[in-house]
């Protein structure tokens, strides 16, 4: 079976879904649609698909599923037309800014039994897969805690921050994501704190540049978050998850894994420069979950809720840095 798709926005990690389902023996890029007519027409001429407007694509009787990379404000809208015109859904991160909005979308998911997908790839990174599966064979034990460092090589422009929805529901998220997806608990209490170090035009944007955040469950495990706009050094993308019996962690990548000695000492390639290079393989990956999903070969993970509680922890976070205080979950979620 061929899953059919469209791709709705051909910026950025637009490009990077075209690549990940042309590459993909079971899919097929049908048609894209932008606003930009440039970036839509680089990615039909690249990959032999039609440019179609979304309107068209909603109609379309040979478009099975529809990948959505449009700006955040869009997503929700986007879900729930798609889903009522009987369309499978992966959407980017997040759903929408706003928790009402989301839990109203999801409804309609529901309502209209669709398929959605929520983009949180680094679950389908093959070393944090790894680590998760080391946890799941019981080689360390009970997980009791949780190290999550995240650090991009450069802030994005302020013209993007300010629609961001500021950095813990635009970065920060996919490590509250990958902090559930390692405890095997729910968090249910966050403390965060946050500051401007990088740039100070973030701060009069409304927003922070370099985030801590501490997680804890109910049984007591705990995750902690460290993020920051700024990595002189490359894409810093580490975790390490702390047991009864032992310890497991995922280092940082390289595109050349190699290391060099000399009478000067020993030296290695940089990291990574971004996600683009960074998290290729889970690109194609979620991808390839998203085809098994609508072949009913599993379900479709990560789900809409996951990318509501992700979001519930987000908010949870702005709430701990405005107040100072450690907030539960529920005071956000309800």
């Amino acid at each position: 079976m061929t899953i059919r798709f469209a791709l709705l926005g051909a910026g950025r990690i637009g490009k990077v879904h075209a690549k990940a389902i042309t590459s993909n023996a079971d899919a097929r890029l049908v048609a894209v649609a932008d606003a930009v007519e440039a970036a839509a027409t680089d990615i039909a001429g690249k990959y032999g698909c039609e440019i179609r407007t979304t309107d068209e694509i909603e109609r379309a009787g040979d478009i099975d599923a529809v990948v959505i990379c449009t700006p955040t404000d869009t997503h929700a809208d986007l879900i729930e037309r798609f889903a009522r015109a009987g369309k499978a859904i992966f959407c980017e991160k997040p759903i929408h800014l706003d928790l009402a909005r989301v839990k109203s979308c999801l409804k309609v998911v529901r309502e209209t039994g669709a398929t959605l997908m929520v983009g949180f790839n680094r679950r389908f990174d093959p070393h944090f897969l790894a680590v998760r599966k080391a946890i799941d064979e019981g080689r360390i034990g009970t997980v009791e805690m949780v190290q999550i460092i995240s650090r991009d090589p450069g802030a994005p422009p302020v013209s993007y921050i300010r629609s961001s929805g500021g950095i813990m529901r635009d970065m920060t998220i996919h490590d509250f994501d990958m902090a559930r997806f390692l405890l095997g608990e729910e968090p249910d209490t966050v403390f965060a704190t946050a500051s401007v170090l990088v740039d100070p035009e973030i701060g009069r944007a409304g927003d922070h540049d370099s985030v801590s955040v501490i997680l804890t469950t109910a049984s007591g495990k705990h995750c902690s978050i460290s993020n920051s706009r700024r990595a002189t050094y490359g894409y810093d993308q580490r975790i390490e998850v702390h047991g009864s019996k032992g310890a497991v962690s995922a280092e940082n990548q390289r595109p050349v894994s190699i290391e060099i000695a000399t009478g000067e000492g020993y030296t290695r390639p940089p990291l990574h420069d971004f996600f683009m290079t960074r998290y290729t393989e889970a690109y194609a990956a979620e991808i390839a979950a998203f085809i098994a999903a609508l072949s009913g070969k599993k379900p479709a993970s990560p789900s809409g809720e996951d990318g509501l509680k992700a979001l519930a922890l987000a908010d949870a976070a702005y709430l701990s840095i405005r107040e100072g205080r450690a907030v539960k979950v529920s005071e956000v979620l309800g």
